[in-house]
């Protein structure tokens, strides 16, 4: 894998929550809502309800507006049309662009992600242009530094790459239907998680200069932007000097 490019674009999304802590809770609702609709309000038995909770949790969500965002998903109350909807594009220099949504409305949606696109030097693309770049994989970010712990730790529980950064952080990535098991495994070992998450990833990776990495980046942000998109993912690989 190219790790640069992972904690390139890793810093990038961490610094792109914090710049806008205010949509965050709207998005986390919009899973948690999901995620309840689709396999039930049990998070015991619900892997995805599961992480959306823990996220929730780690951004200081209040309980009860979690309890009213779960119940809502399960029909205790009305969870109106959400559906979850994907689109696929072209960024500049020929970046593979995967998108994630929830909408009410998918006209409205599809308009907003195409205009994003228009704006950026990008283009939205049609069903199948881009997916078949993309695998889904477990995303965890960790301040555990030893990587021979991790290995020894987590060798029977599915990982598939452990890579380091300069600042002491280890990246673990993991099958998709493994990245509960190996957070659980963490924690009974008291190791910090910083960031869970499940990605899309993509082994082809497109390198670019700083000059063309300002403009993908700032497709990213457009789309990232829109209220009913929920995650937006790239196969650049970032100019580290543009993310540091």
């Amino acid at each position: 894998m190219a790790g640069h490019s992972k904690w390139a674009n890793i810093k990038h999304r961490k610094g792109r929550q914090d710049e806008k802590k205010q949509k965050i809770f709207s998005k986390l609702i919009r899973e948690l809502t999901v995620a309840s609709k689709l396999g039930g309000s049990e998070v015991s038995d619900n892997p995805r309800l599961r992480l959306a909770l823990d996220k929730a949790l780690g951004a200081n969500m209040p309980k009860d507006t979690i309890e009213r965002a779960i119940a809502r998903g399960a029909g205790d109350s009305d969870s109106g049309n959400l559906e979850e909807i994907s689109y696929e594009g072209y960024g500049p220099n020929g970046v593979a662009i995967l998108i994630e949504a929830m909408s009410d409305n998918k006209n409205r949606t599809v308009a907003e992600v195409r205009h994003a696109f228009s704006k950026c030097g990008g283009s939205l693309g049609t069903d199948g242009s881009v997916s078949y770049l993309f695998s889904k994989k477990g995303q965890i970010v960790t301040n555990e530094s030893n990587q021979d712990k991790l290995l020894e730790l987590l060798i029977s529980e599915g990982i598939e790459d452990i890579e380091s950064s300069e600042d002491n952080l280890t990246l673990i990535f993991t099958d998709a239907n493994n990245i509960h098991n190996v957070k659980t495994v963490l924690e009974n070992e008291n190791i910090e998680i910083l960031q869970a998450d499940m990605i899309m990833d993509s082994s082809q990776t497109v390198k670019l200069d700083s000059e063309a990495t300002e403009k993908v980046i700032r497709l990213i942000e457009s789309l990232e932007d829109l209220d009913d998109v929920q995650n937006v993912f790239s196969n650049a690989e970032f100019s580290l000097d543009d993310n540091n």
